[in-house]
């Protein structure tokens, strides 16, 4: 019973506590503790990540050498280091993920588990706290790129990024059990980058961020404020030192950057960053800067399902109004850390917005990432698969065999394997997202069947439950199993898809944006609502047994692209409520590429499955299925963009 005896003090371990105090953040996510999905397409995907691509995960960790590699750091194990310098972070990240499995449902032999990799982690540790595997174990060689001693090529080791995954996992794990082991590693290494880098002013830049935001989530653990000074101290230094480029974010000082440029995982990482600073220092320029990369993102360099990063070359942001659909990235990766950043946005401001654009990218390019037994995975999340995808693909693999990068179908692994253990950590604390507190009332930011038991900002308990079959459905039924003893406003999201509006940009629009207002109706009785940021605001003495009904309307919509993005010019997109859908055909059809709608088509829904809705145009006898169902069952071609005839 350990783990439990202060979860309820404490915050999730991804989530952030939003106090609301001056300097801090406004919102407060609910405690991952505090909530569990029943029923639901979330909560479907979290047992298989939990039953299947956890064990499945640590064991290739195992077999890949790289949990035996903190054996060799700990000098336990006399063979050559195995891998890539980066590759002690997917032990983090796996870890990280096993904490959330803890804190929801205890299992002791995973908890036993943990303890012995925690053992193992800290006999890899140096005495002065030092911990990056492929150095300790003495095999730098393997990999020039790890420097020849310590921080002597911090621009490419990944010895920051590495602890900074460790930290996030080590902060999970006090939060999930109580026990301080694993945090007090993490602390001695961040004491050591403290010494060895704060306390002289010695600069330096990571270059590859992860560092920065993880260092806020260990001050905000311990409240050590050496830790956040760090986090600020790093995020300062960019821009003047080390190597001056775009793709690792340091060509400008961070209050600077107003584009969003470079690699696309290591951006997401930056801006989470720069939201906690400009959270919790109160810091106006670096709110500026977030905002302004926010708009630049969401208005010119979001794909339709919500991925980012539109150049292979580098993982990289494209130029405004780049999309190709075929010819892209989109990691998987760089899809995650998306909504981590939105999710900060909207702690920051309370505005719904920012959780559209989260719903879109969770629903359709993350969840596309997994597959139904969660021990199959996409790294890059393309758009379109048509015989000329299938020939580059073969080419690609002819020059680099060891590559990751498949866009016809999921892989079981990969060299370098960043998504299939960044999906586990994030799928599993996905209900620390779904309710959030605030002075104003209390906010329900995603539709998943399940119950929540949690403080409001004013200190009295609450219990919610939710039953939906959103988001294949637009019902929503909410009942107020515990209600507090003072009148609140209860805050539901009205998603802007269902305001006819897909993103909230100019980016994407649909061909018609009229759309049935969402209702409301309170213990059976229509309701009026006023909506502020995208919330709809039920302010009231709320009783034990109330229920609140919120139904949305799911039409079939149409999707075109600002004219300036030229790759999807004449081309159009079909979405149902929150999903994003797809046609295929068989390898041996037509070229997809071929295909024809018209925004005037006849479409009829129907439950293909439980919870999956298709979608068939039946003038033309086209069968459309949300993304991210694409390729579950066999390889075929694809397509989210048509044609479109008038």
């Amino acid at each position: 019973m350990h783990r439990f005896f202060h979860l309820m003090l404490l915050s999730s371990a991804l989530i952030l506590s939003c106090t609301g105090k001056e300097g801090d953040y406004t919102y407060k996510g609910v405690p991952l503790e505090s909530v569990r999905f029943s029923g639901g397409l979330l909560a479907e995907r979290g047992k298989v990540v939990r039953e299947n691509t956890l064990p499945f995960a640590f064991r290739k960790c195992e077999e890949t050498g790289r949990i035996a590699n903190f054996a060799r750091a700990a000098g336990l194990d006399s063979s050559e280091f195995t891998g890539l310098r980066y590759d002690d972070s997917d032990v983090y990240k796996v870890m990280e993920a096993a904490s959330y499995a803890l804190a929801c449902d205890y299992d002791p032999v995973l908890d036993h588990y943990m303890d012995s990799l925690i053992a193992l982690v800290a006999a890899a540790q140096e005495p002065d706290g030092y911990l990056y595997t492929i150095r300790t174990s003495g095999c730098v060689h393997v990999d020039e790129k790890a420097g020849s001693e310590r921080w002597s090529n911090i621009f490419h080791s990944h010895e920051l990024y590495n602890v900074g995954h460790m930290y996030e996992a080590a902060v999970a794990h006090y939060h999930a059990t109580g026990k301080t082991d694993f945090l007090d590693i993490a602390k001695r290494n961040a004491d050591l980058l403290y010494d060895t880098f704060l306390k002289p002013g010695r600069k330096i830049v990571s270059g590859h961020e992860e560092i920065e935001t993880a260092l806020v989530r260990l001050y905000r653990a311990t409240g050590d404020k050496r830790y956040l000074d760090l986090a600020y101290y790093l995020l300062e230094c960019r821009g003047g030192d080390g190597e001056i480029t775009t793709y690792r974010q340091n060509h400008k000082k961070v209050t600077e950057q107003y584009e969003a440029v470079g690699h696309a995982v290591r951006a997401v990482y930056l801006y989470m960053a720069m939201a906690d600073i400009a959270a919790l220092r109160g810091d106006a320029a670096y709110r500026t800067a977030i905002d302004s990369l926010w708009n630049d993102v969401v208005g010119r360099k979001m794909h339709l399902h919500g991925g980012i990063g539109s150049h292979l070359s580098g993982e990289s942001f494209g130029e405004a109004w780049y999309l190709p659909d075929s010819d892209t990235h989109c990691e998987t990766c760089a899809s995650v850390g998306s909504c981590m950043w939105n999710y900060r946005m909207f702690c920051l401001t309370g505005e719904g917005r920012y959780f559209d654009v989260f719903e879109r990218t969770l629903y359709n390019s993350v969840l596309h990432g997994l597959s139904d037994d969660g021990m199959l995975f996409f790294y890059a999340n393309v758009l379109q698969c048509s015989p000329e995808t299938y020939e580059w693909q073969r080419e690609w693999l002819r020059k680099k065999p060891s590559s990751g990068l498949r866009r016809t179908h999921r892989r079981a692994w990969f060299e370098t394997s960043c998504c299939p253990t960044n999906l586990a950590r994030f799928i599993l604390s996905l209900p620390s997202y779904a309710y959030a507190t605030g002075c104003d009332g209390v906010y329900v930011n995603l539709f998943e069947s399940g119950h929540g038991a949690f403080e409001t900002a004013g200190g009295e308990k609450i219990e919610l439950s939710c039953k939906t079959s959103y988001p294949a459905e637009g019902a929503v039924r909410l009942t107020v199993e515990k209600a507090p003893r003072k009148s609140m406003a209860l805050r539901i999201r009205i998603p802007g898809w269902a305001c006819g509006h897909p993103v909230p940009s100019g980016l994407y629009s649909y061909s018609d944006d009229s759309a049935i207002p969402p209702e409301i109706k309170v213990n059976g009785v229509k309701c009026g609502y006023e909506t502020v940021k995208g919330y709809a605001v039920l302010d009231r003495k709320w009783k034990d047994g109330d229920v609140v009904e919120l139904t949305l309307d799911m039409p079939v919509r149409f999707v075109r692209a600002d004219p300036r993005a030229e790759t999807l010019a004449g081309r159009c997109a079909v979405e149902r409520g929150p999903f994003v859908y797809c046609t295929s055909l068989p390898l041996s059809a037509k070229d997809i590429r071929s295909l024809e709608i018209s925004v005037s088509d006849n479409f009829v829904a129907r439950e293909k499955s439980p919870g999956i809705v298709s979608l068939t145009d039946t003038d033309r006898n086209i069968e459309f299925l949300p993304y991210y169902r694409h390729a579950q069952e066999r390889e075929t071609q694809m397509s989210v963009w048509i044609y479109e005839t008038h």
